[in-house]
Parts: structure tokens; C-alpha cells; sequence
């Protein structure tokens, strides 16, 4: 027997500093494969051109994003600096830059106290903390620009009766330039 009011998992991925395409022509066959199967993206910022917005709304169920210090015009004018979802009772808030890693904590739960999960970019440094008060702050690195990681990355979750669930970070191989 069906129940009519079951709670379906929400599938999340988390991506930021995609910078496409300045950092590498597209995103990584993985990545869209995980893209066009979640039910809601994550896109932490960093863009640098309207073009794969345009792609990812599209081949996404649901996108949520926020404008980086490295995304002009266009991407203002259609995105947010922080952006907020509910999705399956956890609170989630999305943003780019937190400032240093020193205090990171203390200060993000000072912004957001009303909030459970905190996705953030700009280091292109994965991170996965929590705060004294409970908000939980994850940056899924970059796909596109490694820097001093050994891999490009990126994050995937389930969202289930409230919290967050298969956190898994995802290191993407490096081509032969070695951007990726």
C-alpha cells in the first residue's frame, strides 16, 4: 500500500569556480552526467560567462546560484549574491566568498543563523566544517581549476527528512594540460 505523503530524497550536487570558459572549455563529462541526474544543482559562483548558466539551467531540474567576484553584467543582472532554498526541511544558503579559512566558523554562523547547510566557492579548496552553532559550511571546490589540489572536484548529497545525507566529494582526473 502506497502511503500518499512519503518523503522522497532530494539528490544535490554542489559545484562552484567553474570559470568556463577561461579555465577549461566545458565542464567534465562526469560532472553533467551528475548534473542532469540530480534533482537540484548547487552553483556556488565563479561562472565567467553567461552561456553555461544558460546550458546548466537548462539540462538541470533545478538550479540554485549565486553570482562571484569573477562574474560581470549579465551574470549579476540574473543571479543573486546569496541565495536561499528549503529543500526537504533542511535550510540552505548559498553564497561566494566567506572570507579567510581563519574564523570562517564564527563568522558564517553570525551571517546565517537561520540556516542548516552554508554552500560556498571561491578557494576552488574543498571544505566540509561545521560551526558551534550547528550550520554546517561546504565548499565543493572547483571542477575546472585545481590550483594547488591534486584534482578539480565537486560535491554530492541526498537530502532526506531533513538532513544531509551521502556526502560524497567527487575528484575529477587531471588531463594532460593539467587544469582539471
Amino acid at each position: 500500500m502506497a502511503c500518499d505523503d512519503a518523503v522522497v530524497p532530494v539528490s544535490v550536487v554542489f559545484i562552484s569556480d567553474t570559470h568556463v570558459p577561461r579555465r577549461a572549455r566545458d565542464l567534465p563529462h562526469a560532472l553533467w552526467v551528475a548534473i542532469e541526474s540530480a534533482d537540484v544543482v548547487v552553483h556556488a559562483g565563479d561562472w565567467v560567462d553567461v552561456a553555461l548558466l544558460d546550458e546548466l539551467g537548462q539540462r538541470s531540474r533545478r538550479l540554485v546560484a549565486v553570482y562571484g567576484n569573477n562574474d560581470h553584467a549579465a551574470l549579476r543582472e540574473r543571479l543573486p549574491e546569496v541565495a536561499r532554498v528549503e529543500l526537504e526541511g533542511l535550510r540552505f544558503a548559498v553564497v561566494h566568498e566567506t572570507g579567510g579559512a581563519q574564523g570562517r566558523e564564527r563568522r558564517c554562523a553570525e551571517r546565517f543563523p537561520d540556516v542548516d547547510v552554508l554552500v560556498f566557492g571561491h578557494s576552488h579548496i574543498p571544505w566540509d566544517t561545521v560551526a558551534d552553532s550547528g550550520l554546517r559550511l561546504l565548499n565543493p571546490g572547483s571542477p575546472t581549476d585545481r590550483r594547488r589540489q591534486p584534482n578539480g572536484t565537486y560535491l554530492t548529497a541526498t537530502v532526506d527528512e531533513g538532513r544531509l545525507t551521502d556526502l560524497v566529494l567527487h575528484a575529477l582526473p587531471v588531463r594532460a594540460g593539467g587544469r582539471r
